[in-house]
């Protein structure tokens, strides 16, 4: 155990910040952390823009569901997916990139690369006391957040983090065990093996719930996810992508 391990074991999402502002070298030094992470082939395919302007996070606060936090924290990060420099680049050194970029392997490059400088980011925060809560609520309306945000196309804004001060803190919901997402060799096979993790962490889960709500929910994970993805959302995101520039060929 270490200092590192030990942020990223203490890591819970905060939802109530209090007003204090991040400074600018808290911003930078985020920023820098999160250009620090690991990039396929160098390539870089990722943009971050920061929300100060007050009207802009109340507009995206409502755009995510009327999530409070997004307009109230210390600072609101924005990660896109951007492989519009990359498009540039091909104009400028005269090389024909579209055909790669617009593919669905660089699409994932872009999502990968942008998911982990977003970790580095959150690591780098969560290391200086601050507390953070991503927000994918951004993607209920992504032509709205495109035209506050004014991204070209070939950039795809993935998600928001709220960062800040906590207000109070928070418990931490608990995960999967090991045994159901490590894999030795091969995927498991047993399925009774299989739902018998499932099942350990639905009890894992209950009581979680159960004690920080008083005995007033005691819902599982499994039936939360299945009634969760029972229902359609955000269906409209393919053809948001492919009005960006980017037809996954």
């Amino acid at each position: 155990m270490n200092q590192v391990i030990e942020t990223i074991l203490r890591h819970r999402s905060v939802r109530k910040f209090t007003e204090q502002p991040l400074s600018s070298e808290q911003i930078e030094l985020i920023v820098k952390s999160a250009q620090a992470a690991s990039t396929s082939s160098y390539i870089q395919a990722y943009s971050i823009i920061g929300i100060t302007d007050l009207k802009k996070k109340q507009a995206l606060a409502e755009v995510a569901g009327n999530q409070a936090y997004v307009a109230e924290n210390g600072h609101f990060f924005i990660f896109c997916a951007d492989l519009h420099r990359h498009q540039k680049i091909g104009e400028w050194e005269g090389s024909d990139v579209l055909p790669s970029i617009e593919s669905t392997e660089k699409f994932m490059v872009a999502l990968i690369d942008t998911a982990l400088a977003a970790q580095n980011a959150v690591l780098a925060a969560e290391s200086m006391g601050l507390g953070i809560c991503y927000i994918g609520g951004i993607r209920n309306d992504l032509e709205k957040v495109a035209s506050f945000l004014k991204t070209p196309k070939h950039v795809i804004p993935l998600f928001g983090i709220a960062v800040g001060y906590p207000a109070k803190e928070t418990s931490q919901k608990p995960r999967l065990p090991l045994n159901h997402v490590y894999h030795e060799n091969e995927y498991e096979q047993d399925e009774s093996a299989f739902k018998a993790g499932i099942d350990q962490y639905n009890q894992s889960v209950q009581d979680y719930y159960n004690k920080r709500t008083n005995g007033k929910r005691s819902d599982t994970w499994s039936s939360q996810m299945g009634t969760m993805l029972e229902k359609k959302s955000r269906m409209y995101m393919k053809e948001f992508i492919e009005k960006k520039g980017l037809n996954l060929r």
